[in-house]
């Protein structure tokens, strides 16, 4: 349900290294503590490869010490659930870190994205859009959070878009769990698996695969026009365009009721 009357929304673009961050929420103070979370945890990962140089390149699981930074430990946790190594997560999990702090701040609306990786959590209804992959202007997917469903984390993975690595096929696999961490472990899990001498072939065998991985709430695989789904799936919502409209209208949407400064 939007506010009776509009919040004060900080929508806030930053890039801080690799990550690529939309920051939401009703509290500068909040976005602040967001912002300097990821910096400070990329600190900490930068200084922590040093000693366990494996930790950004191995593809399987690792072991992480108990002293390691947090962000290290958290991605290793999720990615050992997945199956893959702590970098597939690590998007994720500066995510849910970042949104931790962004809580912090007292804010009634939050959501941090990092370069596709979404975590938020909120008292009114965010649309997260999502784009299929076809790269044919077809329209894209929203989901539409509802408050039940928060907190949550919704991830991306794709075989066929962009420069991470991958051993499936899928245009785009979409994976929502508790976490941004585990979403996105999950989701290059997923989609390493969604291959086959067809598309029907590649997405049962993603759906598969997902079985396997604990904790997750809805999956979705897309390939070639086809989509397959296991999990209770949030209301969905058709968005128009290409991918950057498509991104763009879902996280304006997310915004639908609030005075945006």
């Amino acid at each position: 349900m939007s506010p009776a009357r509009p919040r004060r929304a900080l929508r806030v673009r930053r890039a801080i290294g690799e990550s690529r961050l939309h920051l939401i929420s009703d509290s500068p103070i909040g976005v602040g503590r967001a912002l300097a979370s990821v910096v400070e945890n990329r600190a900490l990962l930068r200084a922590y490869l040093g000693s366990n140089p494996a930790f950004l390149t191995s593809l399987d699981p690792i072991h992480v010490e108990s002293s390691a930074p947090r962000v290290a430990r958290v991605a290793a946790l999720a990615a050992r659930a997945a199956g893959v190594g702590p970098m597939a997560a690590l998007p994720g999990a500066l995510a849910d870190l970042a949104l931790e702090e962004m809580l912090k701040g007292g804010g009634l609306v939050n959501a941090v994205e990092n370069g596709g990786e979404v975590a938020a959590n909120s008292i009114d209804p965010l649309v997260v859009g999502v784009y299929d992959g076809s790269g044919m202007g077809s329209p894209g997917i929203g989901f539409r959070l509802h408050p039940g469903d928060f907190p949550i984390g919704v991830a991306t993975s794709s075989a066929t878009i962009g420069h991470a690595l991958s051993f499936g096929q899928a245009d785009a696999v979409v994976v929502i769990a508790d976490s941004a961490a585990l979403a996105d472990a999950a989701a290059t899990a997923i989609c390493n698996e969604a291959r086959g001498s067809g598309p029907e072939e590649a997405i049962e065998r993603g759906l598969e695969a997902s079985r396997s991985i604990g904790g997750l709430r809805f999956v979705a695989i897309f390939l070639d026009g086809r989509v397959g789904f296991r999990g209770d799936p949030p209301e969905l919502v058709r968005i128009e365009g290409g991918v950057w409209e498509i991104v763009e209208a879902g996280l304006d949407g997310a915004l639908a009721g609030y005075e945006c400064i």
